[in-house]
């Protein structure tokens, strides 16, 4: 964010999914999650591993935003970003803002729902012209970006018809939804989502997809990725990338779907820093089907710099945790560590090959 609270109630609301503030006498530090951020961030600041919450704030009060910024998305060592445009337009930095900050190379991520929303905020109720110009959103929108994100698991859940909805069905479902829609409202008609899902696949570009863990506006059991088993057979034939991301508490269900379906990837971002000195457990049962190339590297960071940070230092430690603990020959171990994360998703996603 370009203000980051550093009371301790209001900086640690940022350490949770949850859109309440922590019961009485409690605190969203005493978690996982919190543990972590106290592990990873304090030596970005200067403090020793594991310094108070309230000594941690009161050296970021000290040091000022930007150069707490500065210093803990630099510590991540993460060269290349892919930003979702969705969340708290305004009010979070550009990806050109946090490029300069990390020193990173910045690509977009398009967030279809969001994109969608926009249109009918201009359309109006006229349901040609939003269909019209939504299409043509798609397709600027592939043209500068690397891949787009849904989370139709929110809005309708993962239990979707598999087939894109028919020209009438998805008309119908237009002039509905523009008809009853407040401005600014949010889209969950579920044929729209198809439709979304389905104009994505068809840019060839990668599709990321939320599943598992969110905030309150989630019903997890909605989110299960094995919902999406019929989509992902559906899609198969047009080669399109499928991204799980998150995943939790569905990790071997993402894993599974990873193991038998080409175009499927797993993504544990998020998870890995919920879940704290589990890490290793979690990106172990996922690599108990998953092949090592379909596992990505994430931080889903969001709103406070120090979830850079806490992504990649719980990626990197929580890998080397499985290798060490492996029994495999040091060569079958590096040819693993080589193939899981940051390299596959410049595969992945086309980006440019880093510099020699």
């Amino acid at each position: 964010m370009r203000q980051v609270p550093t009371e301790l109630a209001a900086f640690a609301g940022w350490l949770t999914e949850s859109n309440a503030p922590a019961a009485a006498g409690t605190s969203h530090f005493d978690s996982a999650l919190g543990l972590a951020v106290r592990r990873w961030c304090p030596p970005a600041l200067g403090l020793p591993a594991y310094a108070s919450a309230e000594e941690y704030l009161e050296a970021r009060r000290a040091l000022g935003a930007a150069e707490v910024t500065r210093r803990l998305l630099r510590a991540a060592g993460i060269g290349t970003l892919l930003v979702d445009d969705g969340p708290l337009p305004g009010e979070l930095l550009t990806p050109a803002e946090l490029g300069s900050a990390a020193e990173a190379t910045t690509h977009v991520v398009t967030r279809l729902e969001s994109l969608a929303e926009a249109v009918a905020d201009r359309a109006g109720r006229d349901t040609d012209a939003f269909l019209a110009e939504l299409a043509a959103a798609i397709d600027a929108a592939r043209a500068r970006s690397v891949a787009f994100k849904s989370v139709a698991a929110y809005r309708h859940g993962l239990h979707l018809a598999p087939e894109p909805p028919s020209r009438a069905e998805l008309w119908t479902a237009a002039e509905r939804w523009l008809r009853t829609r407040r401005p600014g409202g949010r889209l969950g008609n579920e044929a729209l989502l198809r439709h979304l899902l389905w104009s994505a696949v068809d840019t060839g570009l990668p599709l990321q997809l939320h599943t598992g863990i969110g905030d309150s506006d989630l019903r997890l059991h909605n989110a299960d990725p094995a919902l999406f088993t019929d989509f992902v057979r559906a899609a198969a034939p047009t080669g399109c990338p499928l991204v799980l991301l998150h995943c939790y508490p569905f990790h071997r269900q993402a894993g599974y779907l990873a193991s038998v379906y080409p175009q499927v990837y797993a993504d544990l971002g998020l998870t890995l820093s919920q879940v704290g000195g589990r890490a290793p457990v979690v990106l172990a049962e996922t690599l108990e089907l998953a092949p090592f190339s379909k596992v990505l590297f994430s931080t889903d960071a969001y709103g406070l710099p120090e979830l850079y940070l806490v992504g990649a230092r719980q990626f990197r430690w929580a890998l080397s945790e499985v290798l060490t603990g492996a029994t495999w020959p040091a060569a079958d171990a590096r040819r693993a560590t080589a193939a899981i994360g940051a390299g596959n998703a410049h595969r992945l996603y086309r980006l440019p090959a880093a510099p020699s």
